[in-house]
């Protein structure tokens, strides 16, 4: 029997499972959609779909590095105690190997990668029916650097923080760099990669605060006065934001620009990443959860 497009189309809002997976439950029951949803169920494929609903704020970040190649990525599960699990901590190096010799450039294509005659989504749906819990990958990232640069790798609390530097230099910087990275969570290289709008809206957020501060105050000063201020808290907010101007988290005394500088190395680019972040997480109410248990 043909597998068209419209019975795959059928089978994956009937079960919820991946598109690859609906495809290759119809070839091996010949179409017949209702022995494809019992086979689904006998892979624990659509048993996994079910809980896709469920929001995975929880899980580690891992790093992975071969040669020039650097690649990151989020695995999110449910609660963090699944993601101390072996089951957990294994399935995230399995894909950090797999991903890592793909040619892929982001999230998306890396759970379309296919790898054994099954995607990466699938391999997930597959270990959330043994793991109990909705898994989500997210953030894939890839980096690439020269032979002359040096990658550099940090993972706080087993991941749950991670980062990665690029640097003009040894290793050691690079290191020290992505500790620093993880620790003061910089939005920008330099005040030159601020946007327009950004600094705008900043000033402008700032603008509002010290007029209001200013039409409370016992004194106001006078308005040349408070559009100093203004620029003032605007120059040292942006300043706070932007790597090379923070205090290097080794030697306050210096930025990390001037740090850079004194190992003779220079920056190239940065990225961090925080398990859950972005993630709209559901407020628990614990005693509700127990009085509806026992109903």
């Amino acid at each position: 029997m043909e597998i068209t497009a419209s019975l795959v189309k059928d089978l994956r809002e009937k079960t919820g499972a991946g598109m690859m997976d609906c495809k290759k439950a119809l070839v091996e029951t010949n179409g017949d959609v209702e022995k494809a949803i019992d086979w689904l169920r006998e892979k624990g494929i659509a048993k996994a779909a079910k809980k896709s609903s469920r929001i995975a704020a929880e899980g580690l970040g891992e790093i992975v590095i071969v040669g020039n190649k650097a690649l990151l990525f989020e695995l999110n599960c449910e609660t963090d105690f699944v993601a101390k699990n072996e089951r957990f901590t294994t399935l995230i190096n399995q894909i950090g190997q797999i991903l890592v010799n793909a040619s892929i450039t982001n999230t998306q294509e890396a759970l379309a990668y296919v790898v054994d005659g099954k995607t990466v989504q699938g391999l997930l749906l597959e270990a959330v029916s043994g793991i109990g819990e909705n898994l989500s990958l997210r953030n894939v990232t890839v980096f690439h650097k020269t032979q002359e640069q040096s990658f550099g790798a940090y993972k706080h609390m087993g991941g749950r923080i991670i980062a990665l530097s690029i640097v003009n230099g040894s290793a050691e910087v690079a290191k020290d760099i992505a500790m620093h990275v993880a620790a003061s969570n910089p939005r920008y290289m330099s005040q030159k990669d601020i946007s327009a709008d950004v600094i705008n809206h900043e000033r402008q957020v700032l603008t509002n605060t010290a007029l209001n501060e200013n039409a409370e105050s016992e004194k106001p000063k006078p308005e040349a006065i408070v559009l100093k201020m203004i620029e003032g808290r605007l120059a040292k907010n942006l300043k706070e934001i932007c790597l090379v101007n923070q205090p290097f988290i080794k030697n306050p005394d210096v930025t990390v620009e001037e740090y850079v500088k004194q190992k003779g190395a220079s920056l190239v680019s940065f990225q961090r990443f925080a398990v859950g972040e972005g993630v709209e997480k559901k407020e628990e109410n614990f005693a509700q959860e127990v009085m509806s248990a026992i109903k």
